[in-house]
């Protein structure tokens, strides 16, 4: 571990040629590389995270119409905070230093989600980032600490690169039937066809993105796995486990030091989803719930 900075104790990883980098801060992932080249697009440790990177979402992904959602009956209300777009966006521990549990190629991160102004429930949370010899796997823990059922979303919100390439020369696949059609606001008003190119893969510089996908093809192992491929034939893949059966995908020309960057966010729910219901867990008390998802080079 390091000294403190914007996003707090920084966490340094190492297993054979595969470093990785979590901040204390959000529970994120602000650096992952195999040898000298990234996987995850890095930014200055003297900045606050810039928009939202490697942060853990939870008890929601995404964003919440007006920050209001339907209980069970009773009207919840949380905090705005996304005010230019009148959302709550991103859940509740975007923000919060994190207790950290660290070894040379694992740390755990550990926060509970308290009762609060349209979240009265509690939920304790762990995170674990366990290097493998290609990345990285995750492996995420929710446990339902209240008296009642809990409502539970999760996402995570990384962004992708291969570091010593051009990224507008990447080629992204990302293997969806479905996206989500959004309004002004960036709230689902419906479903379409997903591009097939976006299934064959397409030159990352000629699209822009900040989409919602599911109906998400499965490997045989029961993965879904997204890709940037490299004009050499390396590739990246960020791997989502069961119960991951969504995926946004956003990207940036404002990234620091980047001149595009991709966020490949694997997510339990889509945006809004504590009003629609689609993909929300309702965890009976003592209930626990594991999921995982990784990144490799090969």
């Amino acid at each position: 571990m390091s000294s403190q900075t914007p996003t707090g104790i920084q966490i340094h990883l190492q297993r054979g040629a595969v470093s990785a980098q979590v901040a204390q801060v959000g529970a994120s992932l602000r650096g992952l590389a195999v040898g000298n080249v990234d996987l995850v697009a890095r930014y200055p440790e003297d900045v606050p995270t810039p928009s939202c990177s490697g942060v853990v979402l939870v008890p929601w992904p995404n964003r919440v119409r007006d920050g209001a959602w339907d209980d069970n009956g009773t009207t919840q209300q949380l905090a705005i905070s996304e005010p230019k777009l009148n959302n709550a966006s991103h859940g509740l521990l975007r923000f919060t230093a994190y207790e950290i549990e660290q070894t040379d190629a694992t740390a755990t991160l550990r926060a509970i989600i308290h009762p609060q102004t349209g979240y009265p429930y509690e939920i304790g949370t762990s995170v674990t980032y366990a290097l493998t010899d290609a990345g990285i796997q995750i492996t995420h823990t929710l446990t339902n600490r209240s008296d009642a059922a809990a409502p539970v979303a999760l996402g995570t919100h990384p962004f992708m690169t291969i570091g010593d390439v051009d990224p507008h020369d990447l080629v992204l696949t990302v293997p969806a039937q479905t996206q989500f059609e959004t309004d002004e606001r960036m709230l689902p008003t419906g479903t379409s066809a997903a591009p097939e190119a976006l299934r064959e893969g397409v030159r990352l510089g000629d699209i822009t993105l900040d989409t919602g996908f599911t109906d998400l093809s499965r490997d045989a192992d029961g993965k879904v796995r997204h890709s940037l491929d490299a004009p050499d034939g390396r590739r990246v893949t960020l791997w989502q486990g069961e119960g991951f059966d969504f995926v946004q995908v956003y990207t940036s020309t404002g990234y620091p030091d980047q001149p595009l960057a991709v966020a490949i966010e694997p997510m339990t729910a889509p945006a809004d989803a504590l009003n629609s219901g689609l993909g929300i867990r309702r965890l009976a008390p003592g209930e626990t719930w594991n999921l995982s998802w990784g990144i490799e080079l090969s």
